[in-house]
C-alpha cells in the first residue's frame, strides 16, 4: 500500500508511528481508548468509515492489514516478486535483464502445484531446497531446459534479494542443481551469409517506408562482425577512433583481449560505407558531429542517433524473416547476429593458436565454443 498524500503532523497520533508512512486512507480517532481507522468512498459517492485496530499497533501491523484487506499476502513469492521488481536494485540492470526476469517471473508464479493453486501464492518461507529442485527439474523434463535454468537463476536472486531483507531466513534455491541447457552452436553457411548481406546490402538501398526495405547500416554491421570477429554491441559501439592507420582497433567485451584487424579492401569498403551513411543521415537531419573521434559514433540509427542493441536485433531478426519469405535462406539454415563472430573465427587462416590470437579471448576452452573448424592431419603411419 503506497503512503498517502502529505499530512500534516497530528500531536494526538502516537509517537511510534511515522506520520509520513502512513497508508492511504487510514486516519487515528484519539477519543477514547483511541483506534485506527479506513475512510473510504462508497458506491453511492457517500464517505463510510470502517475501523480497523486498537492504537498501539505498529506501523508495519497498519501496512498488514491494508495489505490483507486488498488481497495483498505478504508471505507469498508473488509479492516478494512485486517487491524486488520495485527495488532500486531491479531497476539498475539492463533492459535485457529486464526482460529476462520478468519471463522467468511469470514462469514461476504462474506454476501449477498440488495445492491446486498457482506457486505465486505459496508462503515463500515455506519454500525448502528440495521443493526447488522439484520444479526446475519438473520444468526442464517438459522440454525446456533453457527455461528452467533462466527460473532457477532468477529464483535464487530473488530469494536472496529477500533473504538480505528479512523476507525469508535462507535462501532455498541455493545449491539447486541446473538443468543442461542445449547448445546452440551454429556456424553459418558461407554463401547462405554471403547472400544475406548481399540480400540486406540490396534492401537497405530501398526508401524507408518501401515494400521489402531494411535498414541500410545492417550489411556493414554484419561485415565488420564477420571480419574483425566482433560480437553485435562490439560493432555498433566502434567509433572514429578505432580507426588507425593500420586496421580496427577492436573494442571487445568480456574480458577478451583487443587487437587490430588489418585493413583489407573488403573491411575498408564496409567502413567507409558507414562513414558515408553517417554523414548522409546527419547532413539530412541536422544532427551536430562531435568534435572527439571517440564520440563520433561509426553505426548510427536512421535519426542520426546511436543504435541501439535492441534496436540492431530486431531489426536483424526482421531481415532474416524477410529473406526466409525471399527465398534467400531457409529456416534450417537461420542464424543469429552473433554467429558471424564464429563465422569469423573459425574461417581465420592459421592454427588454433592463430585463431585464439585473432579472436581475443584468454582462454583457450573458448576455441571449443567458437573454433568450428576441422583440422586436416597426417595419417599416423605411410
Amino acid at each position: 500500500m503506497k503512503p498517502g498524500p502529505k499530512r500534516q503532523y497530528s500531536p494526538k497520533i502516537p509517537g511510534h508511528i511515522d506520520q509520513t508512512a502512513l497508508p492511504r486512507g487510514v486516519y487515528f480517532d484519539h477519543r477514547g481508548a483511541g483506534c485506527w481507522y479506513l475512510l473510504s468512498t462508497n458506491e453511492a459517492g457517500r464517505r463510510q468509515r470502517k475501523n480497523l485496530c486498537g492504537a498501539n499497533v505498529t506501523l508495519s501491523q497498519l501496512h498488514r492489514i491494508i495489505e490483507e484487506m486488498n488481497g495483498i499476502d505478504r508471505d507469498s513469492l508473488k509479492y516478494l516478486c512485486e517487491q524486488f521488481h520495485e527495488s532500486t536494485q531491479y531497476k539498475a540492470l539492463s533492459p535485457n535483464t529486464h526482460a529476462d526476469y520478468s519471463y522467468s517471473r511469470d514462469v514461476l508464479l504462474t506454476f501449477p502445484t498440488k495445492l491446486q493453486k498457482p506457486l505465486g501464492d505459496l508462503a515463500v518461507k515455506k519454500f525448502t531446497p528440495a521443493l526447488v529442485q522439484r520444479i526446475i527439474d519438473k520444468i526442464a523434463q517438459e522440454g525446456a531446459p533453457s527455461k528452467a535454468a533462466h527460473a532457477l537463476r532468477y529464483l535464487r536472486r530473488v530469494m536472496q534479494w529477500g533473504r538480505n531483507r528479512g523476507f525469508v531466513e535462507v535462501n532455498p534455491a541455493k545449491g539447486i542443481e541446473a538443468p543442461k541447457e542445449r547448445k546452440r552452436r551454429r556456424l553459418p553457411d558461407t554463401t547462405v551469409m554471403v547472400d544475406l548481406i548481399k540480400y540486406a546490402h540490396q534492401q537497405g538501398k530501398l526508401t524507408r517506408g518501401q515494400a521489402g526495405a531494411c535498414s541500410p547500416y545492417l550489411w556493414y554491421v554484419m561485415e565488420i562482425g564477420y571480419l574483425c570477429r566482433l560480437r553485435g554491441i562490439e560493432t555498433i559501439t566502434l567509433t572514429d577512433e578505432n580507426e588507425l592507420e593500420k586496421g580496427v582497433l577492436t573494442n571487445r567485451r568480456k574480458g577478451s583481449r583487443d587487437n587490430i584487424v588489418r585493413w583489407t579492401p573488403r573491411l575498408r569498403a564496409a567502413w567507409s560505407a558507414a562513414k558515408a551513411i553517417r554523414s548522409e543521415i546527419w547532413a539530412r537531419k541536422k544532427v551536430p558531429v562531435p568534435m572527439r573521434a571517440d564520440q563520433r559514433m561509426l553505426i548510427v540509427s536512421a535519426t542520426g542517433r546511436p543504435l541501439s542493441k535492441s534496436g540492431l536485433d530486431t531489426a536483424f531478426q526482421r531481415l532474416v524473416v524477410q529473406a526466409i519469405k525471399a527465398g534467400v535462406m531457409t529456416e534450417e539454415q537461420r542464424f543469429g547476429l552473433h554467429d558471424f563472430k564464429r563465422k569469423g573465427i573459425t574461417d581465420t587462416v592459421g592454427t588454433r593458436a592463430d585463431k585464439q590470437e585473432a579472436s581475443g579471448h584468454r582462454d583457450e576452452s573458448m576455441m571449443d565454443i567458437y573454433d568450428m573448424s576441422v583440422p586436416t592431419v597426417n595419417p599416423s603411419s605411410d
